[in-house]
């Protein structure tokens, strides 16, 4: 167990995590030249396609130093906020982690986030300063902002590039004699911690863990605890780049079990395993439960195919434990899910994944966040998922939104615009902090529902791309909300009524109405699109009806012929303006949070 090291790789997104870990691979002979293509761990088309890590990724390394073997199991985390959740179970499977920053970028919020993650659980911190090569590289700045962050020397600041393989073998030296190897008893009765897994078509779920005391043998009877299931281990073993057969695994041991398991819900991610012959007596504590920030509901575009929706939920759930989903039904879409994701990145590569892996087309409603409302005479309070839960206003003594604290951290060129953004946002500063003569951090307090949508694009724009932003909740607080509701032809589109500030309330009904107006098709009777607040219409466009010619083969002879035409057409539109329905196409929904 002496010769094992467990390892992560901690960084903010596209400061070149997936491309150093190549290198690691390539340099440990884990991976021949003919097998590596870029991103080598990053095994999703998706991944791949946007250049960005979606998915923690664990691998084992053998790395020979001084005549000693050694086993480094590597794990590559995501960088972006919206996958932070991955990055906490990588961590808790860890005694060391790589923190890689870009020579060029500098320190950003995400790197900051990460690092204190890492902290809690007392990781051995590793700096890595990457892409050296670049000729924009300024590493004396960049490794002062590092020494101020985490209180290191220069000297423990490993210089290197993912390009080039500058300073791979520093860095293996460095994880086998600064890394501390695990700790744990072979003797105990075996205790394992389950912190991913994977649906195979053909051999069911797959568990990945890691093991913390005791040692497990192909064959044996396994317990998982949390949900009390017991099975047989058929196979277990290591996770190179396949999957590599073991008779046993030891404390320390990173690995997989496979034992028939079919259904999703009977792996947790964060569950304890053990045997039923030597069961241990506590569950480990693992990673903190994931709260999701934005919710929004996902449908079948064939109603038919609900069924079909709920197993690839499942499914996608398995290898993304940070996806929430219960059922529910909507007037005009059906049934469906309601879900919880991390964040509008998160929804998008959920959206994107159930289209590729499961060939399933979904209409996704508009993302809203949970509210609380407090009801005057009952003294109760509700919980708001949806708008269209909210009860009646007479009833409702008042709402409360969740709030988030948000670091920012720019360039000082950027502080005017982004704070304007902030405030527009109805946003507080809080702290603003001078990390560098041109790096500044500012802390905001700013509603969640108003960085769901666009937030984050705006600042990207604002910034030329420098700022970096990173959040976390801090509970709820009382605004003032009204609930917009939007009318096609008198009914209402639950799908698309909204909790908004009664300050902006007016303005955005008059917008969503203009936007719709120009989105929905024409029909052959007009269509009213309206806003409004309770039973006060405060915003109406009206789409007008396509003109069917019906006199056209009425040439010559009496007028009352023609009349006799028209007439019946004007039943005919008075008849479909009862009867007919409005289909409101996907690009509306998403148009509508896109409005400025």
């Amino acid at each position: 167990m002496k010769n094992i090291r467990n390892f992560c790789i901690i960084a903010h997104i596209d400061h070149g995590k997936s491309t150093l870990a190549d290198r690691l691979l390539q340099t440990t002979g884990t991976i021949s030249d003919r097998d590596l293509q870029s991103q080598t761990l990053d095994d999703m088309d998706l991944e791949r396609e946007r250049g960005i890590t979606i998915k923690s990724h664990a691998i084992q390394m053998e790395y020979e130093q001084d005549g000693e073997k050694y086993v480094l199991n590597l794990i590559d985390t995501p960088g972006h906020v919206d996958f932070s959740y991955e990055v906490s179970r990588s961590i808790a499977a860890c005694e060391g982690a790589l923190l890689i920053v870009d020579a060029s970028q500098g320190i950003e919020a995400q790197t900051i986030s990460n690092l204190y993650l890492a902290l809690e659980h007392d990781l051995e911190i590793i700096p890595v300063l990457n892409k050296m090569d670049l000729p924009g590289a300024m590493p004396e700045e960049v490794s002062d902002q590092i020494i101020e962050l985490i209180g290191c020397t220069q000297e423990d600041i490993i210089p290197a590039s993912g390009k080039t393989g500058l300073g791979v073998e520093e860095i293996l030296r460095a994880v086998v004699s600064r890394v501390s190897a695990p700790k744990g008893d072979l003797e105990a009765p075996f205790q394992a911690m389950v912190f991913d897994s994977v649906y195979n078509s053909y051999r069911g779920i797959i568990a990945y863990f890691r093991v913390l005391n005791g040692k497990l043998n192909k064959g044996d009877k396994v317990k998982f605890i949390n949900t009390e299931k017991e099975y047989f281990a058929d196979e277990i073993g290591n996770l190179g780049l396949d999957l590599m057969p073991k008779k046993q695994i030891c404390a320390g041991d990173v690995g997989y079990i496979i034992s028939g398991i079919k259904e999703a819900k009977e792996v947790k991610v964060g569950d304890t395993v053990t045997t039923v012959e030597n069961p241990c007596t506590t569950a480990v504590k693992g990673f903190e439960d994931v709260k999701p920030m934005v919710f929004a509901g996902i449908y079948p575009v064939d109603t038919d195919e609900y069924e079909e929706l709920r197993d690839a939920m499942e499914r996608l759930q398995l290898n993304d434990a940070s996806l929430v989903f219960a059922p529910e039904s909507s007037a005009a879409l059906g049934f469906g899910f309601r879900c919880g994701f991390l964040g509008m990145l998160h929804m998008e590569i959920i959206q994107e994944r159930l289209e590729r892996e499961f060939n399933m087309t979904v209409i996704t409603t508009v993302p809203n966040v949970s509210y609380k409302a407090f009801l005057r005479k009952e003294n109760q309070l509700l919980e708001l998922n949806n708008p269209s839960d909210l009860p009646d206003p007479s009833r409702i003594d008042y709402i409360e939104e969740p709030f988030i604290k948000a670091q920012i951290i720019t360039k000082s060129d950027f502080v005017g615009p982004i704070m304007s953004l902030c405030i527009n946002k109805r946003g507080m500063l809080t702290n603003q902090v001078y990390l560098t003569s041109d790096r500044v951090e500012l802390t905001f307090e700013v509603p969640m529902a108003e960085i769901v949508f666009d937030f984050y694009d705006k600042l990207k724009s604002l910034s030329k791309g420098y700022a970096s932003f990173d959040y976390f909740p801090i509970g709820y607080r009382q605004s003032k909300l009204i609930k917009l509701d939007i009318l096609l032809n008198g009914d209402p589109v639950d799908a698309l009524s909204a909790l908004v500030h009664q300050d902006n309330a007016y303005d955005l009904g008059k917008r969503i109405c203009a936007k719709l107006r120009e989105l929905i098709p024409r029909q052959q009777f007009d269509i009213a699109i309206q806003a409004a607040i309770g039973a006060k219409i405060i915003s109406r466009e009206t789409v007008k009806a396509v003109r069917k010619d019906v006199t056209a083969k009425c040439y010559g002879g009496d007028i009352s012929r023609k009349r006799k035409l028209l007439e019946k057409q004007k039943k005919g539109k008075k008849r479909m303006r009862q009867v007919g329905n409005v289909e409101v196409p996907q690009a509306a929904f998403m148009a509508v949070l896109k409005l400025d």
